[in-house]
């Protein structure tokens, strides 16, 4: 009987080490690949090694832990998904016994434990440390700027519990919510969670909808459009001239002349890239440009329909059955049956689903005018822009797995802390989110297909002149595009 519950212990070490072994080794490619991405946007600094050095080089490294997780929160769910049908497949294969329940269940609360961890602690205490120089009065260096990060983020700590607590106790203003109130562990940091989870749902429903419209504008500037009664040596012809007549220009102008020397250097710039453009739409080869762009295009067109179908049939199901409800059941455990009713085929168009949700949400994000400042580039992004962009990716990835579940698109129920939040509950809430996601999606793709159309009559009416079209839009649609050419109907 002892050598059993001796042979049991080992047993469970081993696996409690291999789970971590894995969980280690995923984490390390996913730091790496986002050390790699943040280096390639960050600010090139000086080489010296003095204060400020250090104080960006230990942002930079919570940065990129905080990128990290961020990434492992948006694969998690594809990966959850991805392992159930596996282990459906070969539920006898030795070879995939560590991919358990044990496992994925490790993985999910581990997301969640480093999805609070930075965003209540390290992107904070690195943008304060960032910002900080020590208090009056001290001497000046990397203990005086630790001690000032470590008192701000003291005092935030106390304002935002003190928030929750005030919001908390004028919610539920009963005998057990208010001795609940204490429990800092058990009920602070879900509720804290439940809270950002909220917002970042509502950011993805701003973000989403306007993403899905503008990825038709992105693949179209990524990809070389059909010639359809163009003459391509024409236009290079032309701006080839006009590339000529400006470095004339360019090089008659006196040194004196500053301002006008500017303008002519940007113009010409602009000109060169367009002649780019040109010089790649001529070099294309016909299976490019008659076959690749329609293709994607339709592909684009598919999924967003397939996207707001989804949706509607979960609004559907709300309507009849409660155990739609996000937080209606526990469901089967991993790898006892398929979370999807078609199975791998299934399992691997939520997949898909999922991945396009979040591109298209982090090109809405950057989309938006309010945001639009916080867009990275290439070798000249400022630490704290970047620390901005890492704690708005964190918000976003972590809200993904509850949007999609919300939204019906996988049936996988919610694992670890993440399926702590008390909205998920409320039927009102959650149907209202699915009816705004779907009318908002049609809405913006109406918009996007309709534009064209909507601008030519306004100029044929002679409303053009009235500015009732949005003045970003029309200035989009008059600029060249990226092969080139203008944006006419």
């Amino acid at each position: 009987m002892e050598a059993d519950e001796v042979t049991i212990r080992e047993q469970n070490f081993h696996s409690q080490v291999r789970e971590y072994t894995i969980c280690f080794l995923l984490f390390a490619v996913l730091y790496i690949v986002s050390y790699f991405v943040i280096t390639r946007y960050k600010r090139k600094a000086d080489e010296q090694e003095d204060e400020d050095a250090i104080v960006n080089r230990i942002s930079l490294f919570l940065s990129t832990f905080t990128l990290a997780v961020s990434a492992g929160a948006v694969l998690l769910l594809p990966f959850s998904i991805i392992s159930n049908e596996i282990l459906l497949s070969f539920p006898q294969n030795y070879y995939i016994q560590w991919l358990n329940g044990s496992l994925i269940h490790g993985l999910w609360n581990l997301a969640s434990l480093f999805s609070n961890l930075c965003l209540f602690v390290l992107m904070p205490f690195a943008f304060f440390f960032l910002e900080s120089e020590g208090f009056a009065g001290l001497k000046k260096g990397i203990r005086a700027r630790i001690l000032e990060t470590l008192v701000m983020l003291i005092l935030l700590g106390l304002l935002i519990l003190g928030i929750v607590w005030v919001a908390s106790a004028l919610i539920d203003n009963d005998a057990t919510s208010m001795e609940s109130l204490y429990d800092l562990w058990e009920f602070y940091l879900p509720y804290l969670y439940s809270c950002i989870s909220l917002m970042g749902c509502l950011l993805l429903l701003l973000c989403t909808p306007v993403g899905l419209s503008r990825m038709f504008t992105v693949m179209g500037q990524l990809l070389v459009k059909p010639t359809i009664l163009e003459d391509l040596d024409e236009q290079l012809y032309i701006i080839t001239l006009e590339e000529e007549a400006i470095q004339r220009r360019l090089n008659g102008v006196s040194s004196t002349m500053e301002y006008n020397t500017v303008e002519l250097r940007q113009e010409l710039e602009n000109v060169k890239s367009m002649k780019t453009k040109l010089e790649r739409r001529k070099k294309a080869s016909a299976w490019e440009r008659n076959l690749v762009y329609p293709a994607v295009m339709i592909l684009l067109l598919i999924e967003t329909s397939i996207s707001v179908l989804l949706v509607a049939c979960n609004i559907l199901c709300l309507l009849i059955d409660e155990t739609a409800m996000p937080k209606g059941s526990g469901g089967p455990g991993i790898g006892s049956a398929s979370l999807s009713t078609f199975g791998f085929v299934g399992a691997a168009l939520e997949i898909i689903l999922i991945f396009y949700l979040m591109v298209s949400s982090v090109v809405g994000f950057y989309s938006l005018r309010f945001f639009g400042n916080f867009t990275p580039r290439k070798d000249d992004t400022t630490m704290t822009k970047i620390i901005g962009n890492c704690v708005s990716i964190l918000v976003l990835s972590s809200a993904l797995p509850v949007m999609s579940r919300t939204l019906g698109i996988t049936r996988f129920d919610l694992l670890g802390d993440f399926g702590r939040f008390n909205w998920l509950g409320n039927f009102y809430i959650v149907l209202s989110y699915n009816l705004l996601f779907a009318i908002m999606t049609t809405l913006c793709l109406v918009r996007k297909f309709t534009s064209a159309v909507r601008e030519e009559l306004f100029k044929a009416l002679g409303l053009d002149k009235l500015h009732l079209s949005n003045s970003a839009r029309d200035s989009e649609t008059t600029k060249p595009s990226a092969n080139g050419h203008q944006k006419t109907l």
